[in-house]
């Protein structure tokens, strides 16, 4: 019996970059992690993997940059006046800021580049271009 859309899951993961660094697992969580499959709260190659899946099941998946989260866009890199960042810290490429949309969301965005007048931010997500390798259980299927 394969899962279908409406499906309620629960997984344990482990994701890995190539060189072996874990980005992020069930385990730093301290529970695993519980999705439906067929909303898009997941990365498609996750979610496609997970669906091939019996409750019990564990495998191992290399997803590449297209099954995860696409490559990086250069329109995402944008320029900002430095004078229209909180003055409280001084910017330095590597940080992490929370940009504020028209639409009232935040999004995480990393300072690539300072010079006197303007910050230049990367507004792709971390793990934009890279290969996700994953350890996944299923645990759990609630029809």
């Amino acid at each position: 019996m394969s899962l279908k859309k409406g499906d309620k899951v629960k997984v344990e993961y482990t994701g890995t970059l190539d060189d072996g660094r874990v980005f992020d697992s069930s385990e730093r969580h301290k529970k695993p992690l519980e999705f439906e499959i067929g909303t898009g709260m997941m990365i498609p190659g996750f979610e496609k993997a997970v669906i091939e899946m019996k409750k019990g099941e564990e495998k191992e998946i290399k997803l590449k940059p297209s099954e995860a989260y696409g490559d990086p866009n250069p329109e995402l890199v944008k320029k900002i006046p430095k004078d229209q960042l909180p003055k409280e810290q001084e910017p330095k490429p590597g940080m992490m800021l929370l940009i504020a949309l028209p639409t009232g969301q935040k999004v995480p965005a990393r300072i690539i580049e300072v010079t006197d007048k303007e910050v230049i931010i990367d507004l792709n997500h971390p793990l934009a271009g890279k290969n996700l390798n994953f350890k996944i259980k299923l645990v759990e299927v609630n029809p």
